[in-house]
Formats: C-alpha cells, sequence, structure tokens
C-alpha cells in the first residue's frame, strides 16, 4: 500500500501507535478490523487535506466575458460574488467584462486581449459563431481553459459547459403551455421570443420546445420573434407588432428575456396572455411573478453554476483534482409565485 505521508503523521492522524500503522500499511494482519478502518480512514482525511494545503494562498485571476441583458449579468456578477469566499482556501478575482450587445469582432478582441494579458480561465456567455469559437481554441492552446455559461460553444475546445439541459428545458415549457391551454383543444398559437438566433442554448430551448409541441399538442403552433437581445425597448417593438399581425397569439415562451416590455406589449394591444413561462429569477422575473403577470420561471440554480465554473478552472489548473466522471447539468426548477426561494435579497 502506497501513499505520500510520513508514518507518524498518519499515526497521529489515526490516533494510533506508528508500528500499528507500520502494520496496516504493510498488510501484515495482526491489527483489529475497526484499528485498520481508522487508519484507512485517516488516510483518506491527510489526502483531502492535502489539496486543501495546495490550495492554500493559491491567487487565480477569472475573467467573466458575458453578452446578455444587464438584468442577467447583475445576476450572475452577484452569484458569483457570493461563491468566492466558499472557494477557501484557493483565492479567487474575477474580472468582469460585461455587454448587453457585442458584435462579433468586439468579443473576438475581448478574448485575445484576455489571452494576450493572461488568466486563469475565462467564464463565457457569448453567440455560437465560428470566429469566436477560433479565439477560445486559442485561448485553451494558450493553457487559458474556458468555461462556457449558460449556452455553449459546443464545436469549440472549451473546457466545458455550465448549466441547464436546454433542450430538456424547452420541453417543460411546451408541457406547461400544453397543460394549461390543453382545456380547450382550439388552434392557439404561441409566442416565442429569443435575444438572438445565434446562442446554441437559445436555439436548443427553441427546438425542445418546438419538437415537443409537435409531439402532443399539435393545436398550438409557434410564432417566432428574434434579435431583440433581451432588452426591453426592442423587444417591446417586436412583441407588439408580433401580436398585431397574429390575433391568435394566446401564451408566451420568453427565451431570450425583456419580459416587462412583453407583459406591457400585451397590456397595450388589450390583449390577455393566458400562459406565459420566462427564464431565470432576476430582478424583473421575480416582480411579475409576485404580480401574476407572469405564470412559471425556469430557473437554475446560479450559485451553484458559478462554483461549478470556478472548480472547472481550479482543476484546469491542476488546483484540484479531476472528477471520476462529467458533472450532471444544472437541475431545472420550476418556479411559480407559491414557491419562489430567497435569492440575493430579491424576495
Amino acid at each position: 500500500m502506497t501513499h505520500p505521508f510520513p508514518v507518524k503523521v498518519v499515526a497521529l492522524q489515526a490516533g494510533v501507535s506508528v508500528a500499528t500503522v507500520d502494520r496496516v500499511i504493510k498488510q501484515r494482519g495482526g491489527v483489529h478490523a475497526n484499528t485498520v478502518r481508522r487508519v484507512m480512514q485517516a488516510l483518506d482525511e491527510l489526502a483531502r487535506q492535502s489539496t486543501q494545503v495546495g490550495l492554500s494562498g493559491r491567487k487565480f485571476m477569472l475573467d467573466v466575458l458575458m453578452v446578455a441583458p444587464r438584468r442577467f449579468t447583475d445576476a450572475v456578477r452577484a452569484a458569483l460574488e457570493a461563491e468566492l469566499p466558499s472557494l477557501h482556501p484557493a483565492v479567487l478575482r474575477s474580472r468582469f467584462h460585461l455587454h448587453e450587445t457585442l458584435e462579433v469582432d468586439g468579443i473576438v478582441d475581448l478574448l485575445e486581449r484576455i489571452r494576450k494579458n493572461g488568466s486563469h480561465g475565462v467564464l463565457l456567455k457569448a453567440p455560437d459563431l465560428p470566429p469566436v469559437a477560433e479565439a477560445v481554441n486559442r485561448l485553451a492552446a494558450a493553457g487559458i481553459p474556458v468555461v462556457t455559461l449558460v449556452t455553449d460553444l459546443p464545436a469549440s475546445a472549451r473546457r466545458s459547459y455550465v448549466g441547464m439541459d436546454n433542450r430538456a428545458a424547452g420541453e417543460t415549457a411546451a408541457y406547461l403551455v400544453g397543460q394549461w391551454l390543453g382545456s380547450v383543444r382550439k388552434k392557439q398559437q404561441v409566442l416565442v421570443t429569443l435575444s438572438s438566433n445565434r446562442f446554441h442554448g437559445e436555439e436548443e430551448r427553441e427546438i425542445g420546445f418546438r419538437r415537443a409541441l409537435r409531439e402532443r399538442h399539435r393545436h398550438l403552433s409557434i410564432v417566432e420573434v428574434s434579435e431583440g437581445h433581451g432588452i426591453d425597448g426592442a423587444t417591446g417593438a417586436l412583441v407588439r407588432q408580433a401580436l398585431a399581425d397574429h390575433p391568435a397569439i394566446a401564451a408566451v415562451y420568453s427565451i431570450g428575456g425583456g419580459n416587462a416590455a412583453i407583459v406591457r406589449a400585451f397590456a397595450q394591444a388589450g390583449r390577455r396572455c393566458q400562459v406565459f413561462i420566462g427564464h431565470d429569477l432576476d430582478a424583473d422575473n421575480v416582480a411579475l411573478l409576485k404580480s401574476g403577470a407572469i405564470h412559471a420561471v425556469l430557473h437554475h440554480d446560479l450559485g451553484q453554476d458559478m462554483r461549478r465554473a470556478c472548480q472547472e478552472i481550479l482543476r484546469a489548473q491542476g488546483a484540484l483534482p479531476a472528477l471520476a466522471q462529467p458533472a450532471c447539468l444544472s437541475a431545472i426548477q420550476i418556479v411559480t409565485p407559491w414557491n419562489l426561494p430567497a435569492l440575493n435579497g430579491l424576495n
């Protein structure tokens, strides 16, 4: 039995004699089973503690680059900053590059600047476009791991994706809409809003939603609007036009945000939204849930996501041991006005 610890250290940890530890390690027998377990437990504890000792005092710089509405980047920033102390004894610092909209050249320029300046890792929410994937590949080749958040870049050399199963989220939304509209099997339309069709995660949600409606609720069809970037002004204008063009819209699946503007557009049109499903418990959605303007939010624990993302960066840097198997995707939580969790003071 090999191990990296002095016999005296193991004996102290186990509370037994050096001779006993020596007999256990060399498997010479004559030691009570309970004592053997104590020695084995001591070895396990020392192994775990040695990881912590290796982290002690080490400092890591993370870059967080996100293209998303401010209400969502604010929620991510708060979740990350709340999680950083829990990663002690490692010390993680973060630099934020947050943009509501940013053309692909600007994203690539930022990623190149991070590569040239150096970083221990990048947390990235960006559109799934070839120039972005190529920039991620250059970061990986330079030894800077990239973890994608919420939306993936599956064709890139990113280290891992952290977030929910977006296709399953879309299917869940279709199930809820179908159940709430299903009592009347008449032909109706569901408005599906995306911030942009360039985000892989949003595309996956839309695919899951469309497929589930086709399989289970054929009387419901989809009207899709995109490129409002989740910003209230642009999203509201797109929704007002969709409502004017499609009098059969009865429900909304908001994939890309801008929900306050969508609610206002229905009110301005004198229309009732029978079912409204959104994503993420940002400040807007918490208020809209409480008021009854939207009916359910598909939520994933951002704190857990941030912790996992940081741990992935630490593993890539050799500061944490590798996982025996890939981590699971974030659980999809269906939040209604009656089960709102407490989140960073939003409640």
